[in-house]
């Protein structure tokens, strides 16, 4: 057993600890078992550590989440599973990104989390007929950049989403707002099934948990972290596919929306997001590949051309996270502290980070302290 996954797992597994304060303990502990190994007296010396996470820390719930670590590790090897921590390259460094990432992932798939374009579908789960054709419309549309398609595996345009990348074979994932042994809903199966082997189903939440609804806007902040932007095919003027565009927006990510009806309440929420400019209206592909950058990336012939892409194991964790954010730019020149800020970095580390990526061929330098991907 993995000595250092069982005790992030086993981390992640207490109660009222949350990804933010994991972060924090990490930086204070340099590792998941140190931090599980601290005495009492020099956690209460970390800023937000209390006596009752002090007591959560070194008492009952520690070994409860011990023995549950252990039991997962075994279920997870057994079907396959790959339980990823923040810290680990394997990580999605999009979702990296974010203020408020989970602190860990469960992930059964075959799907690059790091593919070079990946794009969410959300919509409303009372899906029409005209939400149906736009979605596959839309997918249609997406071909020549294969892409990653992330939704939801909801009702509606959600499944409608996967379902038509699968048909066009379109690596596609699913982020779940339970545990990766509930499938939610459950008449989704056999195309979470498919999923499985043409790309994948993800979640933050440990085995065993139920479809809560408070876990499903958590659910919709990994959809907007792990994407390049966001399309809101179909959407009422509430609901959660309206909450995975506002946490887009809040990411810096791109949203687009498909206009409809006047007098739909199905594509209420769409207009009312172009009309206030929180979303570009999405007519044709070249919209999104527009907004997103992406046409750089095809030919005058709309035959795909490669781009370049980059492996993270062959970088540091710190110099994958400013190809990350260079990546993201799609070309554009980025400035160093506006690098450091999006890769939360320091900008004293940066600088030399940039040097060594500039030596190996990766970044140039530009005139204002200005960089961009070669």
């Amino acid at each position: 057993m993995n000595d250092t996954l069982f005790h992030e797992l086993a981390l992640t597994l207490l109660p009222g600890i949350g990804p933010q304060l994991t972060r924090q303990l990490m930086s204070y502990g340099g590792s998941a078992k140190n931090v599980l190994m601290m005495p009492p007296g020099k956690l209460r010396r970390i800023p937000g550590v209390g006596a009752a996470t002090v007591a959560i820390l070194t008492g009952k719930d520690r070994e409860t989440a011990f023995r549950k670590a252990e039991a997962d590790l075994k279920k997870a090897e057994k079907d396959g599973v790959e339980i990823i921590f923040y810290t680990s390259k394997r990580f999605p460094s999009r979702l990296k990104l974010i203020a408020d990432a989970p602190a860990i992932l469960y992930y059964q798939g075959t799907a690059d989390l790091n593919a070079p374009k990946t794009v969410a579908l959300v919509g409303t789960r009372q899906a029409t007929d005209y939400g149906r054709e736009q979605t596959e419309r839309i997918i249609k549309g997406l071909l020549p950049h294969r892409p990653l398609v992330v939704s939801g595996l909801a009702y509606g345009i959600d499944i409608m989403a996967h379902r038509a990348a699968l048909q066009e074979g379109l690596e596609t994932v699913g982020v779940m707002a339970t545990g990766l042994d509930i499938i939610y809903p459950a008449v989704h199966r056999k195309t979470a099934e498919k999923m499985r082997e043409q790309g994948g189903l993800l979640t933050e939440f440990p085995f065993g948990t139920p479809p809560d609804r408070y876990n499903f806007p958590a659910r919709n902040r990994i959809i907007a972290g792990l994407t390049d932007g966001t399309v809101v095919v179909e959407a009422a003027i509430k609901g959660g596919a309206l909450i995975t565009a506002e946490l887009a927006l809040s990411y810096d990510r791109d949203v687009l929306a498909v206009p409809g009806n006047l007098s739909s309440a199905a594509s209420a929420g769409c207009n009312a997001l172009i009309k206030n400019n929180k979303a570009a209206l999405y007519a044709e592909p070249l919209d999104l590949e527009q907004l997103l950058n992406w046409d750089a990336a095809l030919h005058q012939s709309g035959k795909f051309k490669p781009t370049p892409s980059y492996s993270a194991d062959d970088f540091s964790v710190e110099e994958f996270a400013l190809i990350t954010v260079l990546t993201a730019a799609g070309g554009r020149e980025e400035q160093m502290d506006e690098l450091a800020w999006k890769a939360q970095l320091p900008i004293y580390a940066v600088a030399s980070l940039l040097l060594g990526l500039e030596f190996r061929g990766v970044v140039r330098a530009l005139p204002g302290k200005k960089f961009a991907l070669i």
